[in-house]
């Protein structure tokens, strides 16, 4: 049986329940012109089915020469996924993957046991002014995935399936929902997509995953009788048969959620495991730095520089 607070007997709900089981502000955090909202994990969830860790990066406007510069670092017992609304991202792992990342595409890094990648603005893109604008996200993974081999997949924005009507753009980035199925396969059952709705659009969420939230990218939306801002997380109870509606300038919104995991998570620097055992196993074969034979090693074509492990 997955593991969710929510249903935990111990916790009375009452007779009569809020339609959001959960509101979640975002810590912002100003990384040198850089701003990013970090919504999971937080105080009142870790996480919201497989997804433990949710980011909004800018909107940013970046100088020439500027940009997102990330030496390479690891993962483990997660998988991450990076979404684009605006600018690109030179991704480059110990895989052997050497790819920039575009707006509007599914790219998913699954760790499991291990991988060491770097996310950079840099070569000819960065002679001229950047943009970015977009999502980044880890889903942890099930106890038996935890050693899975390392992957990376990426899927273009053309073969994401769409839906359309009555005011709603939906594009389904991960999992199923409203009858679609994404082509990426995930660890396991999740709900992610983007959509935008126009003024007084009303979007039924899919009622077939038992964990739902929305984070709002722009404009407003109501549920139960209640209008939120953007920046905000909602959380739904499991089970409702409920909708979202757009404010007057409409909105734009990411769907999250999907089965919720097989129990709580341990979380240091970048690596996720259902052990602090497997943790610190991870935590002292980085720093051991052996790159040639261990566990870990850096990514081809950037293997001048990492991160050290932070000391606590």
């Amino acid at each position: 049986m997955s593991w969710n607070p929510v249903l935990d007997h111990s916790i009375p709900l009452g007779d009569q329940v809020d339609a959001i089981e959960t509101v979640i502000i975002p810590r912002a955090r100003d990384l040198g012109g850089f701003e990013v909202r970090r919504a999971l994990p937080s105080a009142q969830r870790q996480m919201v089915g497989p997804f433990i860790f949710f980011d909004q990066m800018g909107p940013a406007e970046f100088l020439t020469g500027k940009g997102i510069d990330v030496r390479p670092h690891p993962h483990i017992g997660l998988a991450t996924v990076t979404y684009l609304l605006r600018g690109r991202i030179h991704h480059r792992d110990s895989l052997g993957t050497d790819a920039w990342i575009a707006p509007g595409e599914v790219n998913l890094m699954l760790a499991g046991n291990g991988i060491t990648h770097s996310e950079r603005m840099d070569g000819p893109a960065a002679r001229a002014p950047q943009s970015l604008f977009g999502l980044q996200t880890w889903l942890a993974l099930p106890k038996d995935n935890e050693d899975d081999p390392a992957a990376f997949v990426n899927a273009a924005a053309d073969v994401l399936p769409v839906l359309e009507g009555e005011g709603k753009l939906v594009r389904l980035i991960l999992g199923h929902g409203w009858g679609e199925k994404a082509g990426v396969q995930t660890p396991s059952e999740t709900l992610y997509a983007d959509a935008t709705l126009a003024a007084g659009a009303v979007l039924p969420l899919p009622d077939d995953h038992e964990d739902r939230g929305v984070f709002i990218l722009s404009g407003e939306v109501s549920a139960g009788g209640v209008t939120y801002p953007a920046g905000q997380m909602l959380v739904f109870r499991p089970g409702d048969r409920l909708g979202i509606k757009a404010g007057a300038q409409g909105a734009r919104v990411m769907l999250l959620g999907g089965a919720t995991m097989d129990g709580p998570r341990h979380i240091w620097w970048n690596f996720v495991a259902s052990s602090k055992e497997r943790i610190d196993a991870a935590k002292e074969a980085w720093r051991a730095g052996d790159w040639r034979h261990g566990r870990f090693s850096l990514p081809k074509g950037d293997d001048a520089e990492f991160i050290p492990a932070p000391e606590h």
